[in-house]
C-alpha cells in the first residue's frame, strides 16, 4: 500500500465515526483533504451535519463539495474533530503544524468533544521530534523568539514560503519557526517553556488532546488509544 492510497483509506475510515446531526471539525493537511472529499461524498448521499474548518483552504474546499460550513462563532460546540498529525507518539501525543494551520487546528480541536486523529503508518513514532516543531510567532517578536529557542536548544529556523520568494505567512498573518530539536523526551516541559516566551502564538505540540488514532498500513486501519 503507498502512503496515498494508506491516507485514502483512513480518511474513508473517519466518516464512519460521523453521523447524522453532528456538527463537525474539518482538519488542515493532505490526509484531512481526503477525508474532507470522502465526508463530502456522504454530504451529497443525504448526511446532514453542520461543519467548522480549521483553515481557509478546508473552508474552501467543504464548500466546493456543498457541505454546510460555517464559523465557531455561529457553531462553537463540535462533536468530533478530524485531523492528520505529523507525528503521534504513545498517550496519543502529537506533533502538528507542518501546513502552518496548528493555531486554528488547536483552536477548533480544543471546541470539539472528541479529535480524532487520522494518520498513515509513517507518522507512528516512538519519541516525538523527528519532524521539526513548529512554532508560531508574531512578526514584530521574530528575533526574541529565534534567539529563545536557540537558547533552549530547539535550532529554530524562520519556514520560507512555498513558492520560495519571501517568509511563510499563516492564516493569521504570523510567521513560523521550524524547530528541528531532536527528540523530545518531555513534551509537556517543552511545551511550557515554549509558551513562556513572550511573542509565541502557538506550538505544534498537541498533549492530552486527541482520544483516538486511527492508523492506515498494510494491514488495514488499527486504532490507538491515549
Amino acid at each position: 500500500m503507498t502512503q496515498d492510497e494508506a491516507k485514502a483509506l483512513v480518511g474513508k475510515r473517519a466518516v464512519e465515526f460521523v453521523k447524522d446531526g453532528m456538527a463537525v471539525g474539518l482538519g488542515t493537511g493532505s490526509t484531512s483533504t481526503l477525508f474532507i472529499k470522502a465526508l463530502g461524498e456522504r454530504v451529497k448521499q443525504g448526511l446532514k451535519i453542520r461543519c467548522v474548518a480549521s483553515s481557509d483552504a478546508s473552508h474552501n474546499l467543504a464548500a466546493s463539495l456543498g457541505m454546510d460550513i460555517t464559523t465557531l462563532d455561529k457553531l462553537p460546540e463540535l462533536d468530533v474533530y478530524i485531523d492528520g498529525a505529523d507525528e503521534v507518539a504513545p498517550g496519543l501525543t502529537l506533533i502538528k503544524g507542518g501546513g502552518g494551520a496548528m493555531l486554528r487546528e488547536k483552536i477548533v480541536a480544543s471546541s470539539a468533544k472528541k479529535f480524532i486523529v487520522v494518520v498513515d503508518q509513517t507518522k507512528v513514532v516512538k519519541v516525538l521530534g523527528r519532524f521539526p516543531l513548529p512554532v508560531e510567532v508574531i512578526k514584530m517578536a521574530l528575533p526574541l523568539v529565534h534567539s529563545k529557542l536557540a537558547a533552549l536548544g530547539l535550532n529554530p529556523s524562520q519556514r520560507p514560503a512555498k513558492s520560495g520568494e519571501g517568509p511563510y505567512l499563516t492564516d493569521e498573518g504570523n510567521y513560523i519557526l521550524d524547530c528541528a530539536c531532536g527528540q523530545i523526551p518531555d513534551p509537556a516541559a517543552t511545551a511550557a517553556a515554549i509558551r513562556d516566551i513572550v511573542g509565541v502564538v502557538e506550538h505544534g505540540l498537541f498533549l492530552n488532546m486527541a482520544s483516538l488514532a486511527l492508523i492506515a498500513g498494510d494491514g488495514g486501519v488499527t486504532e490507538m488509544y491515549p
